[in-house]
């Protein structure tokens, strides 16, 4: 499945085949159906394994935050980094959000920026309860404000093919984000 996800960073992943994963992991196109059903079933287990680790990278970055507002900063860091060290992840995402039909992997995909917003939300409740930001926040706009931040990144780093190039903007455009949650005092 990462083996797919590195073939997502160059190719749609529509024009991804099986035989494209097995080549790029040594394998017969035999042997790759031993451990999926399918490719949608391969597609599946990299958005579970995506989902695994990126959550887990976003919080063990909270985690080593003193505070809620420094909480989102590291999680938004965690996610660009997360996306520079996997270029091939938006790829697939975005291919199948793409998609009218609700697939497996499409509710993978949702469970994982559900599970994600719930952090967010949290973290947004937590900075409003010890005052970092302003009282009548709208955490809802200011959790998908966040999400579409690092949407926007990726989008332009994906236009001119190099994802490195969100590293040197996310911290100018979390500064504005910042901005947009008030001054508390």
């Amino acid at each position: 499945m990462t083996a797919a996800l590195r073939l997502a960073r160059d190719t749609s992943p529509a024009l991804i085949t099986t035989t494209d994963i097995a080549s790029a992991v040594g394998l017969t196109q035999g042997a790759v159906f031993k451990h999926f059903s399918t490719k949608d079933a391969i597609w599946v287990a990299a958005v579970q394994w995506v989902r695994g680790e990126l959550m887990h990278s976003l919080r063990a970055a909270a985690a080593a935050a003193p505070t809620p507002l420094d909480r989102l900063s590291a999680m938004f860091r965690a996610h660009v980094d997360f996306v520079v060290a996997n270029p091939g992840v938006p790829r697939l995402i975005f291919n199948e959000l793409q998609q009218p039909a609700d697939s497996a992997t499409k509710q993978e995909v949702r469970a994982m920026l559900q599970g994600y917003r719930k952090l967010l939300l949290d973290t947004l409740e937590q900075a409003v309860m010890q005052g970092q930001v302003i009282a009548d926040l709208d955490r809802e706009a200011a959790a998908t404000t966040f999400v579409g931040l690092i949407q926007g990144l990726v989008m332009q780093a994906m236009l001119v093919g190099r994802p490195a190039t969100m590293q040197p903007q996310a911290d100018r455009v979390f500064a504005l984000y910042l901005r947009s949650l008030g001054d508390a005092s």
